[in-house]
């Protein structure tokens, strides 16, 4: 039995999302399917995150445990002969049999593109929140910043999740803006579902002038979903990568 480890890159916007569901395409479900032609049975794919339906990937990882002996390089070749065009096999490695592609992660990072300004570019608006008003970008810095440590972000998972422990830590969370074209990006430990949406969703409401950037900091204290900002659309966030070490 053989542990491959897939990174891999893909363009959400016509998924159903990472995990495999009744009805239409989903990442995992593309995956498992061309390896089980290789297999010759099913294959089970794991993956470092469940993105959403319309989410990207810059650096999905996933794992599964396979008997075939075809060569890596043979297997990044045909697996995207089989693959739609919008979804990319970039890497395929053996690794040892107790790595799991979700639980031996120690770190993601993520990545949500927002455009703010009167006209949206036709050739970004896959990719980006297309805000017609210009954002106040240094109160949305400043709250970002405050988001950087251990805390209680329950404010900002989607209501109704298992997930008891909302606690997180993040390494990092930072905005930058180039004449209305902004980038956030943020790195921690794990995620609560839709919390880097829930986020961006505050940042905007801060950025228009809605809140101020000193309720971030309330927001930490294991505050309501209700109490933070909107949930962001699906289309400005990419998995950026997982880190293993």
């Amino acid at each position: 039995m053989r542990n491959l480890k897939f990174t891999l890159a893909y363009d959400g916007t016509r998924l159903v999302g990472w995990q495999r569901q009744a009805e239409g395409e989903s990442v995992q479900g593309l995956l498992e399917d061309a390896l089980a032609r290789f297999e010759g049975g099913p294959v089970t794919v794991h993956g470092a995150g469940r993105t959403d339906a319309g989410v990207h990937a810059l650096g999905q990882v996933a794992n599964a445990q396979v008997t075939f002996a075809h060569d890596t390089a043979t297997l990044i070749r045909a697996l995207n002969a089989q693959l739609p065009e919008d979804v990319r096999v970039l890497a395929v490695e053996e690794v040892a049999p107790e790595f799991h592609a979700r639980f031996s992660a120690r770190s993601k990072t993520y990545r949500y593109q927002i455009r703010h300004g009167r006209i949206a570019d036709p050739f970004e608006r896959l990719y980006v929140w297309h805000m017609p008003e210009r954002l106040r970008v240094e109160a949305m810095r400043a709250a970002a910043d405050v988001l950087v440590g251990t805390h209680d972000f329950a404010a900002f998972q989607s209501a109704g999740s298992p997930t008891r422990d909302t606690v997180r830590t993040l390494t990092s969370s930072t905005l930058t803006d180039d004449d209305g074209r902004m980038t956030y990006e943020v790195s921690g430990n794990g995620f609560l579902r839709h919390m880097v949406r829930a986020i961006v969703g505050t940042l905007v409401a801060i950025g228009r002038g809605f809140r101020e950037p000193e309720s971030m900091s309330s927001l930490l204290q294991g505050s309501a979903r209700a109490e933070a900002g909107p949930t962001a659309p699906p289309l400005g966030l990419f998995l950026v990568r997982v880190d293993y070490h």
